[in-house]
Parts: C-alpha cells; structure tokens; sequence
C-alpha cells in the first residue's frame, strides 16, 4: 500500500514536529525514495542542530553536495553562524576603509547578536522558496526542519518581515541587521505565496504515538493552518508493532499506551492523511536503513519477524544479550543530593528537543522542593508545558514559563513606559513601530529569561531550555548584552550580567540530556563544545529513555537495548557526573512520578535478559 506522504509529491516538502520524533529519519528517508524513482531531489536542514551529513555519512556544506551512494540526491545544511558572518560582510565590508575602526567595531557589534543569525538564516531559506534559480536543477526540495517552535518561528518570519516593511515608517531599533531586508521584500512576498500553496507546498507533521508528542503536532497543525499551510500529512513514527510484545509486560505496557493515544487523536490531526511507521530495531543510519525505513507502515515493519531481521546488516540481531557499564548509576538521587548541599542556584536542563529536558528539569524541581527548599521551574521553550508534567500542586515549588507572547509584550510596554516617556507624539509613534520588529522577540525573551536568574542566588531556579538551537540564540543574546555592559561600564566600575552568572560553577548546573542513541549523543557533544566556547561547561549529564536499565525481554527491544550499549560506555568515560532513566511503562508525569525518578535501582539484567 503507497504511503499517503508519498502519494502526489509536490515540489515542496516540509517535515516538522516535536524533537527526536525521527524528523531527519524520514525526510533523508523520503529524499531517497525519490531520487531512486527518478527525481532530482535536494534535501536542505534548517535545524541549527541538523545531523543529516551523519545520518548519510557525508561532510555537508552550506552550498548542496551530492550523496554518493544516491543518484540524483544532493543535500545541504544551513549554518546559521556561517550565514550570519557573510550577511554582516555585506554590510561592513563597503564601509570598512570609509569610517574611523570606532564605528567600524560599532557596528559590527550592533551585527553580533541572534537578530542577525535569524534574518541571515530565512534569508537563505526564502531564497530555496522563492528564487527558482536557485533550485531549478531539482524537482522536489525537502526541508527537515528544526522541532516545532522554532520551524513556526521560521515560517513566520517571511510575513512578519514582509508586514513589517510594508508598515513600518520609522529606523528600526536593530537598523544594523535590517538595512538589506528592503531589497528581498519579494522574495519574502514570494516565500510567504509558496508557503501557502497547497500544489506546491506540503507539510509533514512527524509525531511519536504519545500524548506529548501529539499534542505539540496538533498545536503546530492549527498554528501553521492559520499561517495557510493547509495541506497536512501526519506521520506517526516508532509504533509498536503487534508481535513485539512477546509477553514483555515492558512492551505490552507501552503498546497499550501508544494504542490509547492513537484513539484520542487531537481533533486538529483526525482528518488529516495518516501513514504509520513501525519502531525499528536500531538507528536509522545509512542509505540501506533509509531506503528500507519508508516499507514500514501501518504500524509494522515490512520485516517483523526476527529470522528476516537477522539477516539486516543495519540492524542489530533480535534476541542479543546487554548489559549496562559498571557503576552507572540510575535514578537522579546522586544528582539531587550533591544539588541540595546549596540552599539556592540555576540548574538548566539543555540538549536536543525530544530527549526528555522538561521531565528531568522537572524531575529535579519536584525533588529539591521535596527537599524543603524553594525552587522555580520554567521554560524557554516556546513549546514547553512544564506545568502538564507536574500536574500537582508541590509545597515549595512554582512552575512558570516564559510565554514568547507575553514577553514581547511586556518589552515592549516597559520600553514605551521608560523610553518613549520622554519622547514627543511623533517620537513615541516611530518607538512603536520599531517595537514591532521580529528581532525584538529573542530580546524579550531574554529580558525574560535575565529577571528569572537574578532568583537564583536566593532560591533554586530550574530551567527547562529550549531546544539546542533556540537555546544558543538565546545564549548568544546572553553574550551580546555582556559584551556591551563590559564596554559601556568600564573596567572599574563591578557589575554582574546574566553571563556571568551562567559562567558561575558555584551558582549555575548545566546538566545536559541525551538519549542513549548515535545522533543525539553526537549533538550532545556538539552542544558541550558550542558552549565551552562561551565558558559554559556541562556540571552533569543525564541519559534518558534507556531501554539497557528497563530490562526488556521482547526481542525488538532487546534488540535497541544492545545498541544502546557503546553510547552509555561512552558517556560514562566521558562525563563527570552520570545519571540514566529507564524506559518506564507508565510515563513520569505527576508529582508522585517525577520524585521516583530519584529514587530508581537498577534492573538486573542476565546475559539471556530473563
């Protein structure tokens, strides 16, 4: 039976959803399903944490590159950092033998900030919708994008950019990266036009058959709709097939919750063309992987029986034995106790979206406030509801998030209040319409995110961070805003800004989470050394979702367990601190849960795993 998202392709193709929920998997799936019917395929990342060079183990570039073991496939990845330097040379270089180096090193501070990451960034993606040279040698162009609230935040921006040209009338607050955005009013006028042209365009919502993962799909799916991506396809990735349960209470647990979610659809996902892919026996690595990826549907593997699984040379065999590193401790208690020591401080959770950062932030809250100190969990996550996860009301512990929203609302009516007081009628109505700048979200956010860390030398303060990408915008505003107090103040002159805090090793954890998988590890490591580069080292790291620690006897999952095995050795060298979650059979959402997660042994596992 032909899959629904494989049906009468169009030139455009977007996969989106909640992080880990095997975005890259299907869109690198989906682009060699193609190339090898025929087409000439580019596949584009715009997940600042793209992995899809590992997934096809080829070295990519921000210009498209061919796959070798694919014909008619060439794939690219953005890079943000890389975009935003040549959008600054743009502006810098024809002045720079023309002004004092002063105002030279002005401006390119004024170029340093997220707001020029993010208009260089969808400046390149408008120009692969818009531009038709730049994608005429293909017939379809694949996006996998960034998880969900950053790709909404990236399919806005060609018409919030294009409203904002055409009603703004005054200099805009961020004037240092606008000042090309006239010139590419349309091509944002055309991305906006493609976007919401259903023979064109069409968008592929990826999701988990789990609630969380659900609703987030649905959010996007009603979000996106009002933005006019109407023509919607839903994946429903890594369902468990019939006979993997094999009497594992484990599997048979898990499957009942997958099929409880699966019958409670969200009402925004009912009617939408549905396929299903059955959960696989390890990482989807390699073109053989890819190409074999997309013959599962209906919620089983075109190979389900272990004798046809054997004989994958991708795949691990069905029935292997596993085990965990010595010494590896499960459970967050260690974490929790050397925590509880301070009676105060900022424990951020960060890594890629989908590996659990809001249920161990969460997990960590619940335990502290347990503990009996006071303790603030919250999130920079546009999508985060760290609020659903704890459910019930803990002494000690308030739950909040920063809300993108209201942040940019509350900037700007401080700014009006502060800034525009002292202005006459006409200079009050320009500092509005430069307030309706997209740059002045991030902004927001951060002043968002800088008043919720001034707590933390009073009380605990947990943050459930955004996914890898938004969170190093957010961190490069962090350090933008350091930089201009250190020139502004002087030498002299003792302040603390919100880097500083976050650089503190006695005030600030940064715990970083993974999945005990090949890609997630990888960009875990990615992610350490962006921060290193901001002196911002990880205290702790957590694996999470280890089925290794679940002991499970079914041999599909058997099976992951095993693979799981040289990523747990390797964190454990790695990391001065460890902590690993088990895959549970009931998901750890409530008060109750969440403190048991502290509290976990490990399973004894037996070289047969029964």
């Amino acid at each position: 039976m032909a899959l629904n998202l494989l049906t009468d392709v169009p030139r455009f193709l977007f996969f989106t959803g909640k992080g880990g929920v095997g975005k890259t998997s299907l869109a690198c799936s989906t682009a060699v399903h193609l190339a090898e019917a025929g087409k000439r395929v580019l596949l584009v990342s715009t997940d600042p944490a793209s992995n899809v060079g590992q997934v096809f183990a080829t070295e990519l570039a921000t210009t498209p590159r061919p796959i070798p073991a694919v014909a008619g496939l060439d794939a690219l990845e953005t890079d943000p950092d890389v975009a935003a330097e040549a959008y600054r040379e743009k502006i810098v270089g024809p002045v720079r033998d023309l002004l004092p180096a002063t105002e030279i090193a002005a401006i390119t501070e004024g170029l340093s900030g997220s707001c020029t990451t993010e208009i260089a960034s969808f400046n390149e993606f408008t120009d692969l919708l818009a531009d038709p040279a730049s994608t005429a040698a293909y017939d379809h162009v694949i996006f996998d994008t960034a998880p969900t609230g950053h790709t909404i935040r990236l399919l806005a921006l060609p018409g919030d950019w294009s409203n904002f040209i055409e009603t703004g009338k005054g200099v805009a607050a961020c004037l240092g990266p606008m000042s090309g955005l006239e010139k590419h009013r349309d091509a944002y006028a055309g991305a906006v036009a493609a976007l919401a042209d259903p023979e064109r365009t069409r968008l592929v919502l990826v999701a988990r058959p789990d609630r969380s993962s659900l609703d987030e799909a649905a959010r996007a799916a009603v979000e996106l709709a009002d933005r006019g991506m109407r023509r919607q396809y839903l994946v429903l990735n890594a369902v468990l097939p019939p006979d993997a349960v094999q009497g594992d209470d484990l599997a048979a647990a898990l499957a009942a919750r997958q099929q409880e979610a699966l019958r409670e659809l969200p009402e925004a996902l009912r009617d939408l063309p549905q396929d299903r892919i059955g959960l696989r026996p390890g990482n989807v690595v390699g073109v053989p992987a890819l190409r074999d990826l997309l013959a599962a549907h209906d919620g089983a593997p075109a190979l389900a029986d272990g004798a046809a699984h054997e004989d994958r040379a991708d795949e691990p065999p069905l029935g292997v034995a596993y085990d965990l590193p010595a010494g590896l401790p499960v459970g967050l208690d260690a974490l929790v106790d050397e925590l509880a020591e301070n009676d105060h401080g900022l424990v951020m959770c960060l890594g890629k979206g989908g590996v659990g950062k809001t249920t161990v932030a969460a997990a960590i809250a619940v335990a502290l406030a347990r503990r009996g100190h006071r303790v603030h969990l919250t999130t920079t996550d546009p999508a985060g509801r760290p609020e659903g996860v704890v459910r019930d009301p803990v002494d000690n512990l308030t739950v909040t998030r920063i809300d993108p929203g209201e942040a940019i609302a509350a900037y700007r009516d401080r700014v009006m209040r502060t800034k525009g007081a002292h202005l006459d009628a006409d200079g009050r109505a320009q500092l509005a319409e430069d307030l309706l700048s997209p740059c002045n979200g991030e902004v927001a956010v951060f002043h968002a995110f800088s008043r919720i860390l001034t707590q933390a030398t009073r009380q605990f303060v947990v943050v459930d961070t955004a996914p890898t990408g938004h969170t190093l915008l957010l961190l490069d505003s962090t350090g933008s805003y350091h930089r201009e107090v250190v020139r502004s103040m002087g030498p002299v002159q003792h302040f603390t800004t919100p880097l500083m805090r976050l650089q503190d090793p006695g005030l600030t954890r940064l715990v970083l989470v993974t999945l005990p998988e090949t890609t997630p590890v990888l960009e875990a490591r990615e992610l350490e050394q962006d921060l290193a580069r901001a002196d911002l080292h990880p205290w702790a790291w957590v694996v999470n979702d280890s089925l290794a620690a679940a002991g499970p006897t079914s041999s599909l999952l058997r099976a992951r367990a095993a693979a799981e095995g040289e990523h747990l050795r390797e964190v454990a060298d790695h990391a001065e601190r460890v902590a690993i979650l088990p895959t549970l059979a009931i998901e750890p959402s409530g008060a109750e849960r969440l403190e048991q997660l502290s509290h976990l042994a490990p399973v004894p596992v037996s070289p047969t795993g029964r």
